[in-house]
């Protein structure tokens, strides 16, 4: 084979590659990009939907059970207090 052929297909191959490499960073982009605009989607429809945050959920739980805690100390007194 010729050397002009030799180089011919390495530079075919070559070319192959880059476009191979060139279209994968393309296909990337397109996918971060994707995720990103899905990300900002997801985060307005959540904002619209009055959801509490996972902090918000435990400080009302949090209080929630002092304020039972209270009401059966506090029933308990009275009990106490009607048995005297």
């Amino acid at each position: 084979m010729p050397r002009t052929d030799m180089q011919s297909r390495n530079r075919i191959f070559d070319d192959l590659s880059q476009l191979m490499t060139n279209a994968m960073g393309v296909a990337q982009g397109a996918k971060d990009e994707a995720e990103t605009a899905l990300k900002g989607m997801l985060d307005r429809w959540l904002a619209d939907r009055d959801f509490v945050t996972r902090e918000e959920f435990d400080a009302v739980r949090g209080m929630a059970e002092k304020a039972r805690a209270e009401n059966e100390a506090l029933k308990a007194r009275i009990e106490a207090l009607e048995k005297s």
